[in-house]
C-alpha cells in the first residue's frame, strides 16, 4: 500500500494473526478497515483481496487458499503447502510492498484463487 497509514494497518494485522492466528475475534474487522484504506487509494486489486480474504475467512473459518505453487524440473507446477496463518501472513506481507511488480502477480494469483473458492 502506499501510505503509511495504510501500511500500519497492515503491520497491526500482522501482528495479531501472529499472536492470535486466523481464529482472532477482530481479524475480518481489522481486515474491513483495511480495504477502507485500499478504496482510498483507488487500488481495485487490493481492496478486492481484502474483501475476498475476510469473505472467505468468515465462511470457511480457515485460510487454506491455494494460492501458491512451485514448479519442478521438468516445468510441473505443483501445490505448496503452507498452514493458514503462514498463508495470511504471506499475503499481508505482499500487500505492505504492493506497489513491485512480481508483489502484484502473486496478488492477482490470491485473488484468483480466492474467487474460486467462494463463486
Amino acid at each position: 500500500m502506499k501510505t503509511g497509514a495504510a501500511n500500519k494497518k497492515i503491520e497491526k494485522i500482522i501482528k495479531l494473526v501472529e499472536k492470535e492466528g486466523i481464529k482472532a475475534k477482530s481479524l475480518v474487522d481489522e481486515l474491513k478497515e483495511l480495504r477502507e484504506f485500499a478504496l482510498k487509494e483507488e487500488d481495485p486489486l487490493l481492496a478486492k483481496v481484502t474483501r475476498l480474504s475476510y469473505e472467505y475467512l468468515i465462511e470457511n473459518d480457515a485460510y487454506d487458499v491455494q494460492a501458491q505453487w512451485e514448479e519442478d524440473e521438468e516445468g510441473g507446477e505443483f501445490p505448496v503447502e503452507i498452514e493458514d496463518n503462514d498463508n495470511l501472513l504471506y499475503l499481508l506481507n505482499l500487500m505492505l510492498k504492493s506497489d513491485h511488480r512480481i508483489n502484484r502477480e502473486e496478488i492477482k494469483e490470491y485473488r484468483t484463487a480466492l474467487k474460486e473458492e467462494l463463486y
